[in-house]
């Protein structure tokens, strides 16, 4: 149920660097109430009006350090992520997405289980495709959210601290 509260409603935005508006940008939330390790976090699945972008397009930002991809985040076995903690989840989309609202299709994948499972050793190596349900830990189900892509007037307190 937690996974239609993941993206917070009014945190899409255009990401613009050097003048370039080169993505997007959603805030995100864990559907875990314990947290998970950063080492388990497997990306998400994003559709946004029809199309599809895959974990090779996202990085994520949490717990104050830049953008990372979940390949570098695999190997952070000792940084959690914290179930209050809101991250940043960019997505490269060169152009980034025109003004107004946007059918926005997600689901979270965290390979995080309550003991070992006969897949655990499989997903360390190949991790599941996210939207595939297999890592979905309390996500199960994709969901469509429909949000309004927003400019910012004033930097949010997360993109202060960067």
């Amino acid at each position: 149920m937690f996974e239609n509260f993941l993206i917070r409603p009014d945190s899409l935005r255009n990401e613009v660097r050097d003048g370039r508006t080169v993505g997007f940008t959603l805030a995100v939330r864990h559907a875990n109430y314990r947290g998970c390790y950063l080492s388990l976090h497997n990306g998400y699945y994003v559709e946004v009006d029809g199309t599809e972008y895959p974990t090779t397009a996202q990085t994520f930002e949490i717990n104050a350090r830049p953008p990372r991809t979940f390949d570098e985040i695999r190997t952070a076995v000792h940084e959690h992520w914290d179930y209050d903690d809101e991250a940043i989840l960019h997505v490269a989309a060169p152009g980034g997405l025109a003004p107004g609202e946007h059918r926005v299709r997600f689901q979270q994948s965290v390979l995080a289980a309550y003991g070992y499972l006969p897949t655990d050793e499989e997903w360390v190596k190949h991790p599941p495709k996210p939207g595939s349900g297999a890592g979905s830990d309390k996500a199960p189900d994709i969901v469509a959210y429909a949000l309004t892509l927003t400019e910012p007037t004033e930097p949010t307190e997360l993109e202060k601290t960067r």
